[in-house]
């Protein structure tokens, strides 16, 4: 039976697509560092920069097989617009599900980058919140909780850029 964090896990502020992050990933390795196992702190930390390092917990390899699917996907469609051969930008993945494409088509052909990417994040909380369905206060609840946390604080920095100083970079470049 796998180690439960109740006490801890009901602790943790909920988390919102479209609101900021109530702390940091690094916070969350902090507060994790006191309640919880090493090992379990360790596969969290691994979320930070190389996921794919416990990619044999079930959730880990769910949540990297969809985004990889949706990156490749995004591939297709970008290679057949210029009319290139995509097959060696692509990754091996192992998510079929049926809604990939036409996620990555709507992101695609939003006139607003921004908004596609929004777009894309917000099909990737959806699945981390699928995901999560049966995990209540097990590790994989605090991996989707991390992974979620990460996306927040993506939009977070998006959110708070200087854009002018990003748009004079831009221009000027080159």
């Amino acid at each position: 039976m796998p180690d439960l964090y109740v006490y801890f896990i009901a602790s943790l502020p909920m988390l919102r697509f479209s609101q900021s992050p109530p702390f940091s990933a690094q916070e969350l390795l902090s507060r994790c560092s006191q309640l919880i196992p090493e090992e379990d702190v360790q596969v969290l930390r691994s979320l930070l920069t190389c996921p794919e390092a416990f990619a044999d917990r079930p959730v880990i390899r769910a949540w990297l097989d969809f985004d990889t699917a949706l990156r490749n996907e995004l591939v297709r469609i970008r290679a057949g617009r210029k009319k290139a051969a995509a097959q060696k930008y692509l990754r091996p993945d192992g998510y079929a599900g049926p809604a990939i494409y036409h996620i990555a088509l709507a992101a695609h052909r939003n006139p607003s980058p921004l908004e596609g990417e929004r777009l894309l994040d917000e099909a990737r909380w959806n699945y981390l919140e699928e995901l999560s369905f049966g995990h209540y206060f097990d590790l994989d609840f605090l991996i989707v909780y991390m992974f979620k946390l990460l996306i927040l604080e993506r939009w977070q920095r998006i959110h708070s850029a200087d854009k002018e100083t990003l748009l004079k970079e831009v221009l000027y470049a080159g």
